[in-house]
């Protein structure tokens, strides 16, 4: 793909959609592109670089606020990557608390498959579960008890 890329080149080479260019340029993450005489966006290899860059970075978690500063940062290659590795530290800690959640949810999931007596739906100890709005997910205690 030869530059100047247009911008539905850009985003298809990127994997996303013509909006999410535009409001990457809205917010700051992309610079304004250069226009042609016809007004129309045109990229250069470096913007699509740092258009590859925020997906991919947008695939591992990262906020748009850890994009920012990781862009930020990497405009200043001579810099020591302490702050990036933080950075990337404090999405690990996020991934792996979102992990626990999960693993909460998928243990919950179970139980309530599990009571499940594969009777009439309104005896259903799922439905009734999830209609008990009284208790989050993790203050649930599974019996086989109806609740009364």
């Amino acid at each position: 793909m030869p530059a100047p890329f247009t911008i539905g080149h850009v985003a298809e080479a990127a994997g996303c959609k013509v909006q999410t260019v535009r409001y990457y340029e809205q917010i700051g993450l992309l610079p304004r592109p250069r226009r042609s005489e016809g007004n129309q966006r045109l990229y250069g290899k470096a913007e699509l670089e740092r258009l590859l860059f925020i997906r991919h970075a947008r695939e591992l978690g990262f906020p748009l606020g850890s994009i920012r500063d990781l862009l930020s940062l990497s405009d200043q290659p001579d810099q020591p990557c302490d702050a990036v590795d933080r950075i990337a530290r404090a999405q690990l800690a996020q991934v792996n608390r979102r992990l626990a959640q999960l693993q909460a949810l998928q243990t919950e999931l179970g139980r309530m498959i599990e009571q499940c007596s594969g009777g009439r739906v309104g005896d259903c100890r799922i439905i009734e579960m999830l209609s008990d709005h009284s208790l989050g997910v993790s203050d649930r205690h599974w019996t086989t008890e109806p609740s009364k």
